[in-house]
């Protein structure tokens, strides 16, 4: 099989074949042994770090998407005056799978001595199973218990837990009436029945928000117009594109907001620190990859009388730099492959392997406060590994280009004067 090779990648197969039993020089072997671990570390290190990321942004997505819609739609003249009619238009976008009206509120929870800070939504039960999966999240209870003039009331569970409350407590909600001032103003205060508790896994949610009957959250502030409409899209990667012809064939006082612009400074700081990260981490690769070059230029002076011999027989400079090129690219080939191997697998294994590295270090890596997940997520992408794997061979093969060039202008009588 081999015998129908061209003969520099012989040679060059061969070359690579003996490293480890270099004979004039013991070092090669240590030094390319060196290079191929430094660049599969790298490109391991680089495709974990961009599965977590990726894994990241789309756990936290998925979970702010369980609480906030694909489209928001508002009035800029105020509330919405006729949401089913908006509802009907929308929906005659075949994008558009569903809807449901809404009521924003903020204002304060109270029970016994303790008060936190809470974004009440006022929803319509029937029409939020549409476009949320709250109703999936619910323990205790269901959206069901959300009766008007009942005034229920279903928390996220981080909030119930700092307030001490549980299902069938009575608190008192707090909220400001619309024209108070900072200085002078009388709360309206409403008592709400706990009807249920929601977990999303995201702590700004579990931790700030209730919902309530869209009825009960007119009432408390006096509303006569739900504050905007939610809409669910049967593919939710469509939202901006969606938003943008909605916009345009629905009434200009209108205004559209996709579930991307509502995060947007989250998405793109995520998409800044994953750009920053596949810089850091390929200067790593880079630096293992141009290591190749004391690597060659060793091997070239290893062998030059090797090369003076080939030369004699007639091989052309561009022949001899090709040998050492190949050897070169070679050397980077097993690199990758080996960082690829070992980094799709722990990719691929990390909800196993992080609970033993969690359990050897005594703490968790990931704070919920902070990181709004308490595991650590990963979604590998055969497209970043393919990226990846490129680039580690593309600076391989950069990095054989100057020891090559030097071997290719050895002069064969000065290399055999002393042989």
């Amino acid at each position: 099989m081999f015998a129908n090779l061209p003969y520099e990648l012989q040679i060059a197969l061969r070359y690579t074949s003996a490293q480890r039993r270099s004979e004039r020089n013991p070092m090669l072997s240590v030094i390319s042994l060196i290079s191929v671990s430094g660049i599969a570390l790298g490109v391991a290190a680089l495709i974990v770090v961009l599965s977590v990321m990726n894994g990241f942004q789309k756990e936290v997505a998925a979970r702010m998407l369980s609480m906030i819609p694909h489209i928001e739609v508002v009035d800029e003249r105020g509330g919405l005056s006729d949401w089913e009619q908006t509802l009907a238009q929308a929906r005659t976008n075949p994008a558009v799978s569903g809807g449901a009206p809404f009521v924003s509120l903020q204002g304060m929870l109270l029970y016994d001595e303790t008060m936190r800070p809470v974004a009440v939504q006022g929803i319509l039960p029937a029409a939020e199973k549409t476009v949320s999966a709250i109703a999936k999240r619910i323990k205790g209870g269901t959206l069901d218990d959300l009766q008007p003039g009942r005034f229920n009331i279903v928390l996220g569970y981080e909030l119930a837990n700092k307030l001490g409350v549980k299902v069938g407590d009575k608190l008192s909600l707090l909220v400001a009436p619309q024209g108070g001032t900072a200085t002078s103003w009388t709360p309206r205060r409403q008592v709400f029945t706990v009807a249920g508790l929601f977990n999303v896994g995201h702590n700004d949610y579990d931790s700030g928000v209730a919902l309530v009957h869209i009825d009960d959250a007119r009432a408390v502030e006096h509303l006569a117009l739900p504050s905007g409409l939610r809409l669910s899209l049967h593919d939710l990667h469509q939202a901006p594109r969606v938003a943008q012809e909605l916009m345009a064939s629905m009434p200009a006082h209108l205004m559209f907001r996709d579930w991307t612009r509502q995060n947007e400074v989250w998405f793109a700081a995520l998409q800044s620190q994953k750009r920053m990260m596949f810089l850091i981490l390929v200067l790593i690769i880079a630096v293992a990859a141009f290591n190749l070059v004391s690597t060659l230029v060793m091997k070239v002076n290893d062998k030059q009388a090797d090369i003076a011999i080939l030369r004699t027989l007639g091989a052309s400079p561009r022949s001899i730099m090709a040998v050492f090129m190949m050897q070169g690219a070679l050397v980077g080939v097993i690199g990758t492959v080996a960082g690829v191997a070992a980094g799709v697998l722990f990719a691929l294994n990390i909800d196993v392997i992080m609970p033993v590295v969690e359990s050897l270090l005594g703490s968790k890596l990931l704070s919920k406060e902070i990181y709004f997940l308490s595991s650590v997520p990963s979604d590998p992408q055969w497209r970043d590994v393919a990226m990846i794997g490129g680039v580690s061979v593309a600076l391989a093969f950069v990095a054989t280009l100057y020891p090559s060039y030097g071997a290719a202008r050895i002069n064969p009588a000065e290399s055999l004067r002393y042989e």
